[in-house]
């Protein structure tokens, strides 16, 4: 029941944008030249579209596609171009990036970072700049507490999926004894940390690896893995790694079950580990399952890129209708539409979004599902209940 009406609100969002149209890019006189340059604006992405981490920044580069292939066939003589800025996933190379964008003036938004290290690095060069940035996933909750005016978050922060991650592990697996590892990024370190704090006593060791790709022998934290007697194995990284370890784990002959964040939830999880090593393995996520997004993104997404939309492909969709949204509306300088965001309120094909003073997604939109790999695939397990 509750499926059908989010495909209605989201549905009746989606017509309501077609509606606003192109209208609202030009004035009263229909003139483009009027219209503050809203028919040459472009939004970027930023995230990893190469290196060892680029599915997830595809699955969310594909979903900004989505939103701009329907806007410009809706608004043909009022187009948006998009800017693809491919981070790696690195903050090393963020605030390169950062100062590219910033000095394109037609660049009004950001779909983005991606990730919680490469936000640490780039956004306080948009936020001198004032140039507006909504970011699909990054999950880090301390991103909230840099003062940034400029940026929004349009997912859960890891203060939810942490413990949603440790309610899993206690209350599902029943697991007593469990082992913590994370890739000291500032997202699978933060991560690793929340579920901790949750299972307390019931963490009998932990380990830290290197993540980038930097690391795929991982023999010494399996060994360590096999001695605690866990069951359950937490880990707060990426899946290149994740990959590996279940791998090695599994031919370590330690049957632990595998749980891990969101920056794991992708097929190529799977294929790093192998289907019968990954098999079981929960993989938590503050994003919804496809078949439950609203009006007819799940279709849409297939249509144009001829596969399943992916891990947050639904919420850099709505990250970058936000965007649109505010351009339509007119706001066709950063300052304006920096100040559009701020203020927005609306129905998302994956949540319905009100943003905080901090620039973090409404607490009561917020909901983390957990997924598990059967028969070689992710499919959704269950919905985790909220504890906060």
């Amino acid at each position: 029941m509750r499926q059908k009406l989010v495909r209605l609100v989201g549905g009746v969002a989606i017509a309501a944008l077609a509606l606003g149209g192109a209208a609202a890019c030009k004035s009263d006189s229909g003139s483009d030249e009027a219209s503050g340059g809203a028919c040459d604006a472009k939004i970027a992405f930023f995230g990893a579209l190469t290196g060892p981490n680029a599915a997830l920044g595809i699955n969310e580069n594909n979903g900004v596609k989505l939103a701009l292939d329907k806007y410009n066939k809706e608004n043909a003589d009022c187009q948006v171009t998009l800017v693809p800025l491919d981070s790696q996933g690195s903050p090393d190379q963020a605030p390169g990036l950062a100062q590219q964008a910033i000095d394109d003036e037609k660049i009004l938004g950001i779909v983005g970072p991606a990730f919680s290290g490469e936000s640490e690095a780039a956004n306080p060069l948009f936020n001198e700049a004032g140039l507006v940035a909504v970011t699909p996933s990054a999950t880090r909750p301390s991103l909230n507490e840099q003062g940034w005016k400029n940026w929004f978050r349009v997912v859960g922060n890891d203060l939810y999926q942490g413990p949603a991650a440790a309610w899993y592990i206690e209350n599902e697996l029943k697991a007593e004894k469990v082992f913590v590892i994370d890739d000291q990024s500032a997202y699978g370190a933060g991560l690793a940390d929340e579920v901790k704090k949750v299972l307390g006593a019931k963490v009998v060791g932990s380990d830290k690896v290197q993540g980038d790709g930097k690391q795929s022998d991982f023999s010494a934290t399996v060994t360590q893995v096999k001695s605690s007697g866990a069951t359950a194995v937490y880990y707060g990284g990426y899946y290149p790694e994740a990959g590996l370890i279940r791998k090695q784990l599994t031919g370590a002959g330690v049957t632990a079950t595998l749980v891990a964040g969101d920056g794991t939830n992708d097929a190529a999880y799977i294929e790093g580990a192998g289907a019968a090593a990954a098999e079981g393995s929960i993989l938590t996520c503050p994003c919804m399952p496809a078949a439950e997004t609203g009006g007819t993104f799940e279709e849409d997404y297939k249509a144009l890129h001829g596969v399943d939309a992916g891990t947050y492909s639904d919420t850099a969709f709505d990250a970058a209708n936000i965007l649109l949204q505010g351009i339509k509306a007119g706001n066709t300088d950063r300052t304006k539409l920096l100040e559009f965001v701020k203020g927005y309120t609306g129905q998302g094909v994956a949540a319905n979004y009100k943003f905080g003073a901090n620039g973090d997604l409404d607490p009561e939109s917020v909901r983390v599902f957990a997924y598990v790999v059967k028969d070689g695939k992710i499919v959704p397990a269950k919905e985790i209940p909220k504890s906060w």
